[in-house]
């Protein structure tokens, strides 16, 4: 799907309807070849997919911060409505679940342009009749490629960051729906000081991920 954070916003009405038929069906090489005609190229839409990935953590990561808030509110309120809590916190669950997955969607759009682009810039340097030339061009794919791999890695650590904080957080609201009662409430406080230490170490992650998205924008803008 086409969002207005990207290059495509410039096109007129009937190209962005046909480009996104063409996202639809899958149809990569014809989508690629759609946009080189209005002059996007993959390097453009790579640049363009890094920055929906790494906003996509920055919403997830207020939205986990907001989750963790709202848990820490729930059990820290005596004669807390039992009811309310749950859906107070089942809702925070399912918002962050719906974060969680958008980012992984984000980094899967990332990772396919960025394999078509590489697999480009490979063969074509073959086309190249001045060795100096295709020396320079080749280093450049290799150094590229290094700090694209290392963003990745660092969006990867995202993924598996949210893992363990979306099962605790399931497994509480869990236990909390079948056990409205107060013991269900000193259960969840303790587990708070777990969920606290999974969320900081995930909001340290995307703040990593986030920062070497930006420095790879950076270095492709050049």
């Amino acid at each position: 799907m086409i969002t207005t954070r990207e290059p495509e916003r410039f096109i007129s009405y009937f190209v962005i309807i046909t480009i996104s038929f063409l996202l639809i069906t899958g149809c990569s090489k014809t989508y690629y070849s759609a946009m080189e005609k209005v002059g996007i190229h993959k390097r453009d839409i790579l640049v363009d997919r890094v920055e929906n990935a790494r906003d996509a953590q920055a919403d997830a990561q207020e939205q986990f911060k907001d989750a963790l808030e709202q848990f820490g509110s729930v059990i820290t309120v005596e004669n807390t409505d039992l009811k309310d809590a749950y859906e107070k916190l089942n809702a925070e669950y399912k918002e962050s679940n719906e974060a969680a997955k958008e980012v992984s969607r984000r980094i899967e759009k990332v990772e396919s342009v960025a394999d078509d682009l590489f697999a480009e810039w490979e063969n074509e340097l073959g086309l190249y009749k001045n060795k100096a030339l295709q020396d320079a061009s080749a280093r450049n794919l290799i150094d590229t490629q290094k700090r694209y791999d290392e963003m990745l890695a660092s969006m990867h650590r995202v993924e598996k960051s949210m893992d363990p904080v979306l099962r605790t957080f399931r497994d509480n609201v869990l236990f909390l729906k079948h056990n409205l009662n107060a013991q269900a409430i000193g259960s969840l406080r303790s587990e708070f000081s777990g969920l606290k230490v999974k969320i900081e170490v995930l909001v340290k992650n995307m703040n990593d991920a986030i920062t070497n998205s930006n420095q790879f924008i950076e270095d492709l803008n050049q």
